[in-house]
């Protein structure tokens, strides 16, 4: 890859990563097969166009692939006020004692202390509730604190399973469907806590990583739950001015070994997905295999684990575009972009995907 010197020494601010997508780009549903999306090659300057069960002919036997295992839990669920009132709850954490994190849309919002009524999975009368006890992670926290009560006395999990529907992202229309629950979930997903798909895994179906093993290619894995900010655009047009919503990873002894194997070997890290960029790279910056992280990665950021990248393609003035120009050089991802809306490859969660190689340190 060409280094880009001009880029270390300029100045980016939120305009710099706006551009203007078709709607008709934005991909409501996945393609037929999971590794029947697309696949834009962009790891040298010509992008070249390919299939995304083509991945095995952008890597080497040595590298090693980095999944994001988490698993999306059920977190959106409805309820009412005992005023009546329409109410919706987006769970982003499980905090113990049948406490949960979450993000509350509603007309006006309910009295810290009261109790609303959450609705139930059809057939079932579980009489599930929500009570209110004030915000999170402080007073003046983003996020609400409630405890969710059933008449059995069922953890969040297992009542978010029985009886939430997938978090789908705020620019997919439909309602969740039987599609979406099997679909908008990586078929390794383990452990359970995000609130969005790392999407870049979601194009690996088993006949893929079954090919990718057979060339010699390892495979680890880290976890990092997913929130709902990574759907909120950055806001401020001074990046230094922006604060990133946190998320808890754990990176395994299993894979910090196979990082150090893989270097030995002289392989290349290849992570699939953002959230698995940000994992690793929290683990190289602070040291620590485990907790929370709000790594803002904007260009001028200096790789340390990471050698190239699956992705999707990204909102505009998102922190994820800013990830992806660090990563991969910010001219050469606009390009990119360009020719991908001028091809009509399809964008966001359930859209198509790139292969992105770093540039070299300016």
């Amino acid at each position: 890859m060409t280094a880009f010197p001009l880029e270390a020494q300029r100045t980016f601010t939120l305009s710099d990563f706006d551009f203007v997508l078709p709607t008709e780009l934005i991909a409501q549903h996945p393609t037929p097969t999971r590794s029947g999306s697309r696949l834009l090659d962009g790891s040298a300057s010509t992008p070249v166009n390919r299939i995304f069960h083509d991945l095995p002919s952008l890597l080497q036997p040595g590298d090693l692939m980095v999944f994001n295992d988490t698993k999306v839990m059920n977190a959106r669920l409805f309820g009412e006020k005992a005023t009546g009132g329409k109410l919706e709850l987006l769970i982003e954490r499980v905090l113990g004692g049948n406490q949960v994190a979450a993000h509350m849309r509603v007309s006006k919002k309910p009295e810290v202390g009261s109790t609303v009524s959450l609705v139930s999975a059809p057939g079932s009368k579980d009489h599930l509730s929500a009570t209110l006890l004030g915000r999170w992670p402080n007073a003046h926290g983003p996020l609400f604190r409630f405890v969710l009560s059933n008449d059995a006395g069922d953890d969040p999990y297992t009542l978010m399973a029985r009886h939430g529907h997938v978090p789908l992202p705020p620019y997919i229309t439909h309602a969740d469907s039987v599609e979406d629950a099997q679909r908008y979930q990586t078929v390794f997903a383990k452990n359970t806590g995000a609130v969005a798909a790392p999407t870049a895994a979601l194009h690996f179906d088993e006949a893929l990583l079954a090919a990718i093993d057979a060339m010699g290619v390892q495979r680890a894995h880290v976890t990092l739950h997913v929130g709902a900010g990574t759907f909120q655009p950055v806001k401020t047009e001074n990046l230094a001015e922006h604060q990133m919503h946190s998320e808890w990873y754990d990176v395994p002894e299993a894979t910090q070994q196979a990082i150090a194997d893989c270097r030995a070997r002289g392989g290349r890290i290849v992570a699939v997905g953002t959230t698995s960029v940000r994992t690793l790279e929290s683990w190289a910056l602070t040291g620590q295999s485990t907790g929370d992280t709000s790594i803002f990665i904007t260009p001028g950021f200096d790789f340390k684990v990471i050698d190239a990248l699956v992705t999707n393609f990204h909102l505009p003035k998102s922190s994820l575009m800013m990830l992806v120009s660090a990563f991969a050089g910010f001219e050469h991802i606009m390009a990119l972009y360009a020719h991908a809306i001028a091809e009509k490859y399809r964008f966001f969660s359930y859209g198509d995907a790139m292969f992105l190689s770093r540039r070299n340190a300016a």
